[in-house]
């Protein structure tokens, strides 16, 4: 600038200018150091872009046109589905399992804590329905595909954040289905001994919110469900060391919103705690008390009595063995169960260890208890006991040829 043009009016407008932008620079230092005038610009400038540009899409934009949608784009596959005893679920391909010759040893199905384990593991295609039944009495739907997936070395996520479920409610059984057909039903079971058999049809149209399988009572919640053929035998358990056998046939088929029939007569206090559903004489249902005692006993060694009363003695529970049965359960020799106490231990065995005793049989101490600990749960766990990240393929295979006779038997102390 020429000297000339430093006359009083220039050195106003230059003294001015440099007000205006200290001016500037500390309005943009204020607005930095206080965030709620930052939101508020936020805020005034969206209002403006909405006032300006707020009006309706003239175009309607849909992802795929036609008669396609989202499903028709998933491949069908075989995927590997587990369940923890925690409540965390996943899908995962078959393809993660390689091919192997007999004996081998297979892969880990999934991750879990020192405090978990996966105690439901079966194979279904990702077009496959899974039928979930909660403690409510509710039956909610979901596709395989629609499972959090992940690899071996994941956990999966809680079933609560997979499914709408209410406060308190709790998922009590699985069912993997791949058609609804005509001559299958789905046999229910409550804590206060109510039977309910309902066609699987009438779960064919699958809805975004869950339906009503059946209504128990407020004190009652139910306890096992399982996928039945018409003609197979209904076996209950109670707390207090009783069991009934009775023919599927005994129950008539009635609808989703029918209360049941009584199944197994209850003194008071006491419930059931387990449904098994067989077909042999010769299998083995492995029972424990909650003193720490267990026996296995084959199912022939229960006879057939009428549906609705106490039936016959499953154990002999003495104060030695304990006063209450808390699980029951099918097994085979290669399985391993795992024991659960009151104070949070976990314990790993294997049936083959437990001694094959009579119906009235006390049975053999499964686990030392301390002073007022008492044994709370025993699960059939899914995945043989393996090296490190590997686990038995052959009881792994076991496991996936009978996905429905394990699914009543995941949560039988809920």
């Amino acid at each position: 600038m020429r000297l000339q043009r430093l006359t009083g009016p220039e050195q106003d407008k230059i003294v001015g200018e440099y007000r205006d932008i200290m001016a500037v620079i500390l309005d943009l230092i204020d607005i930095l150091e206080k965030p709620e005038r930052i939101n508020q610009i936020i805020a005034d400038e969206l209002t403006a872009i909405k006032a300006q540009f707020g009006d309706p899409r003239r175009s309607e934009i849909e992802p795929f046109g036609g008669d396609i949608n989202i499903e028709d784009l998933i491949t069908p596959q075989d995927m590997v589905v587990t369940i923890s005893h925690s409540g965390y679920i996943k899908a995962q391909p078959i393809d993660d399992y390689r091919s192997q010759r007999r004996g081998g040893r297979g892969k880990l199905a999934a991750a879990t804590k020192d405090d978990d384990f996966i105690d439901t593991l079966f194979v279904a295609n990702t077009h496959d329905y899974v039928l979930c039944f909660s403690s409510l009495g509710r039956c909610h739907w979901i596709k395989v595909y629609d499972l959090p997936q992940g690899g071996r070395n994941s956990r999966g996520k809680p079933i609560v954040n997979v499914l709408q479920l209410a406060e308190g409610e709790k998922i009590n059984a699985l069912l993997p289905v791949k058609e609804f057909r005509e001559d299958q039903f789905i046999f229910m079971c409550t804590a206060n001994g109510t039977v309910k058999k309902t066609p699987l049809v009438d779960f064919s149209r699958p809805r975004s919110v869950s339906i009503i399988a059946v209504n128990p009572d407020d004190d009652d919640k139910l306890i096992g469900v399982a996928l039945t053929h018409g003609d197979d035998q209904i076996m209950l358990f109670s707390d207090a060391g009783k069991a009934v056998r009775f023919n599927e046939t005994d129950v008539r088929p009635m609808g989703r919103n029918a209360t049941g029939v009584r199944g197994m007569q209850l003194a008071e206090g006491q419930h059931v705690i387990s449904l098994l559903v067989t077909n042999s004489e010769d299998q083995q249902v492995l029972t424990a008390s909650d003193g720490g005692y267990g026996k296995r006993t084959r199912t022939g060694e229960f006879r057939h009595t009428s549906r609705g009363t106490q039936g016959v003695i499953a154990m002999d529970l003495t104060d030695k063995t304990g006063l209450k049965l808390v699980a029951a359960s099918l097994v085979e020799d290669s399985d391993d169960v795992m024991l659960i106490t009151t104070g949070g231990v976990l314990i790993r065995t294997k049936v083959a260890e437990v001694r094959e005793t009579g119906r009235s049989a006390r049975g053999v101490r499964l686990i030392n208890l301390d002073e007022g600990e008492k044994l709370i749960g025993l699960e059939k766990v899914a995945e043989g006991e393996g090296d490190e990240d590997e686990i038995d393929a052959e009881a792994e295979t076991a496991v996936d040829e009978s996905p429905a006779a394990d699914a009543p038997e995941t949560d039988e102390q809920a």
